[in-house]
């Protein structure tokens, strides 16, 4: 129901929150997603960093990544080194691309982690095994 009330952000939202109360993790993360974007709901990061967070402690990579970033840059939470990293292995060991790349380059540069080239290949080797450049 929600995918075709996608063109409809206000519907979207409706029934994203309906099935996030349920605890469903793919809704509390697009739910969180409509929040961090303004997308048929008022812009809210506390709200978004609130369902991103449901969804990662169920395992949802995405969210693990989203939280990741959020911790790193300081979007809509305190910056945390420390929580960057978790959230990022977190989400990388769920195969996410994007969460492999970002965890690789905080290895290449020593960002929260003592600098390991080793490791850093191995995570860049990880994403590129799935196709990111």
């Amino acid at each position: 129901v929600a995918r075709r009330a996608w063109r409809d952000h206000g519907k979207a939202v409706h029934y994203f929150r309906f099935a996030a109360d349920q605890g469903d993790a793919k809704a509390q993360f697009s739910l969180g997603h409509q929040y961090n974007r303004g997308e048929g709901t008022p812009q809210d990061q506390a709200k978004a960093v609130h369902y991103y967070r449901l969804a990662a402690d169920q395992g949802h990579a995405e969210a693990q990544h989203s939280l990741a970033v959020r911790y790193a840059e300081a979007q809509g939470l305190p910056r945390d080194d420390a929580k960057a990293i978790h959230y990022f292995r977190l989400a990388a060991d769920h195969g996410n691309a994007e969460a492999q790349t970002n965890l690789a380059y905080c290895y290449a540069q020593g960002l929260g982690v003592p600098q390991d080239h080793k490791e850093s290949a191995r995570y860049y080797r990880l994403a590129a095994d799935q196709g990111i450049d």
